[in-house]
C-alpha cells in the first residue's frame, strides 16, 4: 500500500505525523512510503532523512492525497482536499469527529474511511497507540515550563546567605495524563503542588507524585465510569467550587487541564478568581483551544488581566517537535499495523480498536459520535485529560 506523509499547514504546528525511524520501519513492513517535500522540517527532520530511510520525497500535496492508499496525519485535512482522495482510500489523523460535521460528511461522500486517533479506546492493549495520551504528556511537561518562565521568582526553597526565599505555590486543575505530568514537573522544579480533580480516585496518584489532593468534604459520592464523570449534583460543584477558589488565591501558578469530549471545556476559573490571585501570578489554560478554563484566556495570546499572566497556548505539544512527533509516529505506527498489513486493511469491524476508532466506512458515517443522537446527555460530567 501507498502511504503518505503529508506536511501540516495548520497555524502554530510543527510536528510531522511520521519520522524517518519510522518510514524505515514501515517499509521493512511492507508499505511504500511517500513523505510531502519539507514535511519535517519543522520537527527538526529534513528530506534527506526520509530519503535515507527509503521514502520518495514529492513535491505538493495534490498527487499524494490523489495516489494515496492511506493518507497519515497530525491534523485532519480539510473537506476540499478530503474530497480529492480516491474513493476506498484512508485517512488516519486526529479529527475530533463530534465537532467536525463537514470534514465527516467530505469522507462520507468521498467513500473515505477515515480513523479518528482521538477516538482510540483508552484500553491496556490501546495503549502504544494512545496519542492522545503521548501528546497530553508534553503537555503537560511543557506547560509547567512556561508558567515558570513567565512567574519572576524560583520554585524551590532556596537558603541563601543573603535569606530564604519561599517556595511557590502551584495548582493544577485536573490529574488526568497531563495534569499528572504537570505535577511530577513541578515537583522535580520543587515547588509545593496542590492539585484538584472531580474524581475521588486519583488521589493516590496525585500523593504517589509528591502533590497535595484538594478534597471536598462532601457525603456525596462522585459516580466515575471509564475514567468519565458519570454524574454529580450541582451542590456538589459549587462546594468545590468554594474550596478551589480558597486556593486558587493563594496560588502563584495555576494550570487548568479540564477538558469535555464534543463540548466546551468546563469553565474553572472566573474573573473573580483571577482578581483575588496576587499581584504578579500566573495562570495557563491548557484548554483554550476548547473555550478554555479561565474565563480570562485567549488563544493563541499570553494576556495580563488584573495583574495576573495568563497564557493562552492551545498546542503545547507542538512547541516540543521533535519528541512529539517521535511519539506520535510511533503511536500511529503501531496503529496502522494493528489494523493492517503491506496488503490491506483487515476490515475487522466487531474487534474493539477498530470499532472505536473507526468515524466512515464505504460511504457511511458509523462512529456513535456522528450518528443521530436519541438523547442529549444534561450531566455535568467532565474528562480531565
Amino acid at each position: 500500500m501507498k502511504l503518505a506523509v503529508l506536511k501540516e499547514t495548520n497555524d502554530h504546528e510543527t510536528r510531522v505525523s511520521v519520522t524517518p525511524d519510522i518510514v524505515k520501519s514501515l517499509i521493512d513492513a511492507g508499505f511504500e512510503c511517500q513523505v510531502e517535500k519539507d514535511a519535517g522540517v519543522n520537527s527538526y527532520f529534513e528530506d534527506k532523512d526520509y530519503s535515507n530511510a527509503g521514502a520518495t520525497i514529492v513535491d505538493g500535496a495534490a498527487a499524494l492525497y490523489a495516489e494515496a492508499d492511506v493518507v497519515v496525519k497530525i491534523n485532519a485535512p480539510d473537506p476540499e482536499q478530503v474530497r480529492s482522495m480516491k474513493p476506498g482510500s484512508v485517512l488516519m489523523s486526529f479529527m475530533f469527529a463530534a465537532t467536525n460535521p463537514e470534514l465527516v460528511e467530505a469522507c462520507a461522500a468521498a467513500k473515505v474511511s477515515a480513523f479518528s486517533m482521538d477516538a482510540i479506546p483508552r484500553i491496556s492493549k490501546a495503549q502504544s497507540m494512545d496519542a492522545l495520551s503521548s501528546q497530553s504528556n508534553l503537555g503537560g511537561y511543557k506547560s509547567v515550563i512556561l508558567a515558570a518562565n513567565a512567574l519572576g521568582k524560583v520554585f524551590p526553597l532556596l537558603m541563601t546567605a543573603a535569606g530564604t526565599l519561599k517556595p511557590s505555590r502551584i495548582v493544577i486543575m485536573g490529574a488526568g495524563v497531563a495534569g499528572l505530568q504537570a505535577i511530577a514537573t513541578a515537583k522535580r522544579l520543587g515547588a509545593i503542588v496542590e492539585v484538584s480533580d472531580i474524581r475521588p480516585e486519583v488521589k493516590e496518584q496525585i500523593e504517589s507524585l509528591g502533590g497535595k489532593f484538594i478534597e471536598v468534604d462532601s457525603a456525596e459520592a462522585v459516580q466515575t465510569e471509564g475514567g468519565y464523570v458519570k454524574e454529580v449534583s450541582a451542590e456538589y460543584l459549587q462546594k468545590q467550587k468554594e474550596v478551589v477558589a480558597k486556593h486558587v488565591a493563594n496560588a502563584d501558578i495555576v494550570i487548568t487541564t479540564a477538558l469535555i469530549p464534543g463540548r466546551k471545556a468546563p469553565m474553572l476559573i472566573t474573573e473573580e478568581m483571577v482578581k483575588s490571585m496576587r499581584f504578579g501570578s500566573v495562570i495557563l489554560d491548557m484548554a483554550v483551544s476548547s473555550g478554555g478554563n479561565c474565563e480570562l484566556s485567549e488563544e493563541h495570546k499570553t494576556v495580563v488581566k488584573h495583574g495576573v499572566t495568563i497564557i493562552g497556548e492551545s498546542n503545547l505539544p507542538a512547541l516540543l517537535p521533535l519528541n512529539a512527533s517521535e511519539l506520535y509516529a510511533k503511536n500511529i505506527s503501531t496503529f496502522l499495523k494493528h489494523l493492517a498489513d503491506k496488503d490491506g486493511f483487515k476490515w475487522e469491524m466487531d474487534e474493539e480498536i477498530t470499532k472505536g476508532s473507526l468515524i466512515t466506512h464505504n460511504g457511511e458515517k458509523i462512529h456513535p459520535t456522528v450518528l443521530p443522537k436519541e438523547e442529549e446527555a444534561t450531566s455535568n460530567s467532565s474528562i480531565i485529560e
